[in-house]
């Protein structure tokens, strides 16, 4: 019997959906907003929400329980210092997680994403949604103000000279 098992199925071995899910949350933590079925996105969602907590510790216990959680491993072939550094700022999930989306949601107790539904998919009508987190601002410097118009003067003529 299946008394107050929660776990979402999915049509799935525990396996794969265990790797569906992982690799969903590291698309969300990449992306910052994914589109997938409702299903999925409710799956989902307690998954991203405990990885925040994680990464609000920032031990190195948390780092490591959120890599094994996320599958999260290192490039298996030897790349420059160049390549490094670009494969870490975009694609390592654990450092994006624990120093750039984890911090923004230091004061706040829970509730990290949110769910958009949307239409029905047109080939099979499922449910579609978009998992997103809930007032994340990336360190991306924001846009310029406008600077206020300067009141114009009107030209002087020779006239008003005179």
């Amino acid at each position: 019997m299946r008394h107050l098992k929660q776990t979402a199925k999915l049509g799935r071995t525990s396996e794969h959906r265990n790797a569906m899910l992982a690799n969903l949350v590291c698309s969300l933590i990449k992306h910052k907003r994914v589109t997938t079925t409702l299903a999925k996105a409710k799956a989902a969602r307690p998954f991203a929400e405990r990885m925040i907590t994680l990464g609000k510790r920032g031990t190195l216990s948390a780092r490591r329980a959120a890599a094994a959680r996320l599958h999260a491993r290192g490039p298996t072939i030897q790349l420059t210092r160049v390549e490094r550094r670009k494969w870490r700022d975009q694609e390592d999930v654990v450092r994006i997680l624990f120093e750039e989306i984890a911090p923004a949601y230091k004061e706040r107790n829970g509730g990290y994403t949110r769910i958009i539904r949307m239409g029905q998919r047109q080939g099979d009508a499922a449910q579609r949604a978009i998992l997103e987190w809930v007032d994340y601002t990336s360190a991306a410097p924001a846009a310029p103000e406008a600077a206020p118009a300067e009141e114009t003067k009107p030209a002087e003529t020779k006239a008003d000279k005179k």
